[in-house]
């Protein structure tokens, strides 16, 4: 008969714990020591990425952006009246002079309005005329009885001074040197009222032409505008240039003030330049601009920023001060290169991808002699076109990945071939 031993089983069980512990806890340090390798490091050619080495010196800040060629001077003809297009006389891309008739309008309300216009300032001119011909025979009258007067005047004076001495003498009584004396006084006062009376008609006699002349002058302007109304029937072009566009057709009737055709000089050109809003910040009126035209580098200047925001860019207009090359001419793409400023004694490279200035970044700096290119944080700061500078994490001759790496985020080493 068996006899079963309690103190052995015991002891086994304890043993089997004691091995099932230490391997876990082989297992959970293998899995330590795992998680602490870095990943193999992938391999790159080098011929895909883009490198570019740290340089220290003079950096030039540029901003970029497309364009056009637009002209200087452009002229928008509109219709002063409404009216119907007859016929299209000269068609988009002809050259035309100031008094070139582009269009042919029809309206016969116009004319039928500068005829009564026309004859309605004939009738008041001629009315002003025979309003000045009365006044003037009314002054005339006025003047002839003041001339009466004064001669009436001047004899009863010179009666009554030669009969002061005679009445002295005692040759004639007083009191007829007295009937004199006031007969005299009686036509001094009737003297002075007459001479204000003619004043008065005068000053009369100016207000009412005045007041006729202002009507004439107002049917004068009616009938000047009704003229030229009747004159924008022909719609000329009023400079010298090309005919850009004719945006109606025969027969199309049109409204006043709709735009009827345009023309441009296209001997004087300048840019419309298209910058993003993230980078027109910096660009300010007078900086020298260089603009590529696809035929060569023409040299300009901003003079103008729109303060408009459109599509994530605004509008810079540039004066284009070089001679343009031949085949310029309006609408024609260009691209434009802003120069912003000049930075002495900087370090800079070539901007990385996704690189933004005032940032911090992590990119790959390679070891030539191993071929290992390592993460390296650096911290960005102003930037250009294609330059951006370097405030700090690299020195000069460093040598980075420009390129796209985004394919390797989950790796802090590459190994380039």
């Amino acid at each position: 008969m068996d006899i079963q031993r309690a103190d052995l089983k015991l002891k086994k069980r304890r043993k089997q714990m004691m091995w099932g512990g230490l391997g876990l806890v082989a297992m959970i340090g293998l899995g330590i020591w795992l998680a602490t390798l870095d990943a193999a490091a992938p391999q790159v050619q080098r011929e895909s990425l883009w490198l570019d080495s740290v340089k220290r010196g003079e950096m030039l800040r540029e901003v970029r952006g497309p364009g056009l060629l637009v002209p200087k001077e452009i002229r928008w003809i509109a219709a002063e009246t409404p009216a119907r297009v007859e016929r299209i006389v000269v068609k988009p891309g002809a050259v035309v002079e100031p008094d070139t008739v582009i269009l042919e309008l029809s309206n016969p309300e116009v004319a039928e309005t500068q005829l009564a216009a026309q004859s309605a300032l004939v009738a008041a001119e001629a009315d002003l005329a025979a309003q000045r011909m009365t006044l003037e025979s009314q002054l005339l009258d006025q003047k002839a009885n003041l001339a009466g007067v004064e001669a009436d005047y001047e004899s009863a004076r010179l009666q009554t001074e030669a009969e002061a001495e005679l009445a002295a003498k005692g040759i004639i009584p007083k009191i007829q040197y007295r009937r004199s004396e006031l007969a005299s006084d009686r036509l001094k006062i009737r003297l002075d009222i007459e001479k204000e009376r003619v004043a008065k008609f005068g000053q009369t006699m100016q207000s009412q032409l005045a007041a006729t002349h202002a009507r004439v002058d107002q049917l004068r302007s009616t009938a000047d505008l009704r003229a030229r109304q009747l004159d924008g029937l022909k719609v000329r072009a009023r400079i010298a240039g090309v005919l850009q566009q004719v945006p109606v057709e025969a027969g199309q009737q049109v409204a006043a003030g709709i735009n009827l055709a345009r023309v441009a000089r296209p001997d004087v050109l300048m840019a419309e330049l298209r910058i993003p809003e993230t980078q027109v910040k910096d660009v300010s009126i007078g900086q020298s601009v260089s603009v590529d035209t696809r035929n060569g580098l023409v040299a300009g200047k901003v003079i103008r920023i729109d303060p408009a925001v459109l599509n994530g860019t605004v509008l810079v207009d540039v004066d284009l001060e070089g001679e343009l090359p031949p085949g310029a001419r309006p609408d024609l793409s260009v691209d434009g290169t802003i120069q912003i400023e000049r930075l002495d004694d900087v370090l800079y490279v070539g901007r990385p991808a996704y690189g933004q200035p005032e940032s911090e970044v992590r990119l790959f700096k390679l070891d030539a002699e191993s071929g290992l290119a390592q993460r390296v944080p650096v911290k960005l700061g102003r930037a250009s076109v294609n330059l951006i500078e370097i405030q700090q994490g690299l020195a000069p001759g460093d040598q980075i990945i420009l390129s796209d790496t985004s394919q390797w985020d989950e790796y802090d080493r590459l190994r380039v071939n």
